[in-house]
């Protein structure tokens, strides 16, 4: 006869200590916006193939396109301002 147990690796597989840390939350959160531009521009892309081609879709495309070169300009100003130290004058 086999005997059920529980494997224990799988049990605490979700431990806290498998939580992510706040540096990595903080990093999220400052992606996010970027995340949340390039989801935009998939949805408008995606709306887009359901019919045929017209200025609507173009102009939506278009504006998503340049919410995303905007928030990529963003994070990387960011990324820049915070690697760099002194600074230049």
């Amino acid at each position: 006869m086999n005997h059920i147990v529980t494997v224990q690796a799988a049990v605490t597989a979700f431990a806290d200590f498998m939580e992510p840390t706040d540096a990595e939350l903080d990093a999220i959160e400052l992606e996010s916006p970027l995340i949340l531009a390039e989801v935009n521009l998939l949805d408008a892309q995606i709306k887009a193939m359901d019919h045929p081609q017209n200025e609507v879709d173009a102009r939506r495309i278009r504006r998503a396109h340049n919410r995303v070169l905007a928030a990529r300009r963003d994070a990387a100003n960011r990324a820049a301002g915070t690697s760099t130290a002194g600074g230049a004058a």
